[in-house]
């Protein structure tokens, strides 16, 4: 089960409403996953809230001499004998505030940001290059030359491939992933026995960035824009090497 698929089900896990299929799944996901468990807690304690402080409110008493006068001067019939339930309207409008306001929680709280599902991608590819050898690159060579023409007509941009193996970071091929909707070239390199995964594709963004290091599920995840592509490096290396990686990639030759 994915982050997407998860989130579809999330509200009707916390009402009790899978079966048992679907509830023993998104239980092994939020197990698992840092971006869905922390939505399902906000999830309880936002419940757990509206139960606790459901308001009350009581109109005063003028509220309704306005209404009546109102009435009577409107020439509309008006029944001496039957007050107006106005303490139901007031709990009721209080209640539908909550709904209201708890949906529009539930929505930002709930919903992962396009940049969470992006890195659950990226560290989702990395970790799967890594499960079976023969899957980590589709053309394995440690030249430059021979990986960067491979690329050409799978995907429909010329991805940029540099030769570190003088700074001990060693390409060791490329191959085909597939990540935001669309087919990247992902170029392998190693150090020791680390292997950074980094992923290219054209960037939407429009402008270059800076680089930006982050750390998820126990890998390092650099980032960046370069020459209207972007770039986004996983590895469970160290942040500090990776980060210089990342330096003479942008900077090399």
């Amino acid at each position: 089960m994915n982050c997407e698929e998860a989130q579809n089900l999330i509200h009707g896990y916390l009402d009790a409403e899978l079966d048992l299929a679907n509830t023993f799944q998104i239980e092994r996901h939020l197990a698992e996953c840092s971006i869905c468990a922390p939505s399902y807690r906000n999830l309880q304690k936002l419940r757990d809230m509206i139960r606790k402080d459901a308001c009350y409110f009581e109109p005063p008493a003028s509220l309704a001499n306005r209404i009546q006068s109102f009435v009577r001067k409107a020439g509309l019939p008006l029944s001496p004998t039957r007050s107006f339930p106005w303490r139901v309207v007031a709990i009721a409008a209080c209640f539908a505030l909550v709904v209201i306001t708890g949906w529009s929680l539930l929505r930002s709280w709930s919903v992962p940001s396009p940049e969470d599902f992006l890195i659950q991608e990226l560290i989702a590819g990395h970790v799967r290059s890594q499960m079976v050898e023969n899957h980590r690159v589709d053309v394995a060579s440690a030249k430059q030359h021979t990986v960067k023409p491979w690329f050409d007509g799978k995907v429909d941009f010329s991805p940029t491939v540099k030769d570190l193996e003088k700074e001990e970071f060693l390409l060791i091929g490329g191959r085909l992933d597939y990540l935001a909707n669309r087919p990247v070239a992902a170029l392998v390199y190693q150090r020791r026995k680390h292997f950074i995964n980094l992923f290219v594709w054209p960037s939407t963004a429009g402008t270059e960035s800076s680089v930006k290091a982050q750390t998820r599920q126990g890998f390092h995840l650099v980032h960046w824009i370069q020459s209207g592509m972007a770039y986004w490096a996983v590895s469970d290396l160290n942040e500090k090497e990776l980060l210089e990686f990342a330096a003479l990639f942008q900077n090399g030759s």
